[in-house]
């Protein structure tokens, strides 16, 4: 159930591969190119979105061209810029900056779409928590409701815990069974970054209220890929804590999350959490 991969160089090829073992439904690539470094992919089963945490790139989807993408010197210093890209397409990014931070989130699908480019101003903001219940969270949608009749089944997100330390994913919460408007599987991939970047937390995964663990000690650039079950994760204190955040539905466009019965309670108790949910439908 799950796994973690620790930070190594990946040598700017898929941390998460097409047919993932664990998360087959996502693909999931980090690279770090140089000024007039490029790098060139196509996915004939998955539609993607070529993310900027860092830098600026100009990207060609089949053709269309997409010029300085990406605006913020990092994750912690502004939006996300980001281009949707079809199954299927040809896809060529050129870094014109000094050095560009990409992220390539992709999730299988079946029909084929439109190209488009988001821009900074075009996401999608919600913060809800508080510093009291330590679930203080800032979360920045790339792919999400805003942009639904553009995208397929894949939701990308930036998320940030609010301070330093503190709660995210909770009350803990999973969506691996289709069950009507209950809940419905989506599979999802994670990558953490810290601020300052010798910070820490944990990840925790459990597949029925009762059970326990695994608990994976995650740092900076560890990725988590989960295909089932509740998924709380927690930032030491002193430290705040980033995650890029891939979420892929197996049938459905719309996420609904089933929590932990032990914890649903604060769902009605913590600030803002029910319109953070209002979000991923």
């Amino acid at each position: 159930m799950g796994k973690h991969i620790p930070a190594y160089d990946n040598k700017n090829t898929p941390i998460i591969d097409v047919d993932d073992d664990t998360t087959p439904c996502v693909y999931f690539n980090s690279m770090i190119l140089k000024r007039g470094e490029t790098h060139r992919y196509q996915l004939s089963h998955y539609e993607s979105a070529i993310v900027l945490a860092g830098g600026t790139c100009n990207i060609t989807v089949n053709q269309k061209r997409y010029e300085h993408v990406g605006i913020r010197e990092n994750v912690w210093s502004g939006d996300p810029s980001a281009v949707y890209a079809p199954v299927g397409a040809d896809v060529f990014i050129t870094c014109v900056s000094d050095e560009a931070d990409i992220m390539i989130a992709g999730g299988r699908y079946e029909t084929v779409l439109e190209s488009f480019e988001i821009r900074p101003e075009d996401t999608d903001h919600v913060q809800y928590g508080s510093d009291e219940t330590k679930t203080h969270r800032k979360i920045k949608h790339i792919l999400g409701q805003k942009n639904a009749p553009q995208r397929g089944r894949l939701l990308v997100s930036e998320l940030f815990t609010v301070g330093a330390g503190g709660w995210s994913g909770f009350p803990a919460h999973k969506h691996d069974t289709e069950r009507g408007d209950v809940e419905t599987r989506f599979e999802e991939v994670y990558q953490f970054r810290f601020n300052p970047d010798q910070g820490f937390g944990a990840q925790f995964l459990y597949e029925h209220e009762d059970d326990n663990g695994p608990v994976y000690h995650i740092k900076n650039l560890s990725v988590i890929a989960i295909d089932k079950g509740y998924h709380p994760c927690v930032a030491a204190p002193g430290y705040e804590m980033y995650y890029f955040t891939i979420i892929v539905g197996e049938s459905s466009k719309s996420l609904i999350q089933y929590f932990d019965p032990h914890h649903e309670y604060q769902v009605h108790t913590i600030p803002g959490i029910k319109d953070m949910i209002k979000k991923f439908k």
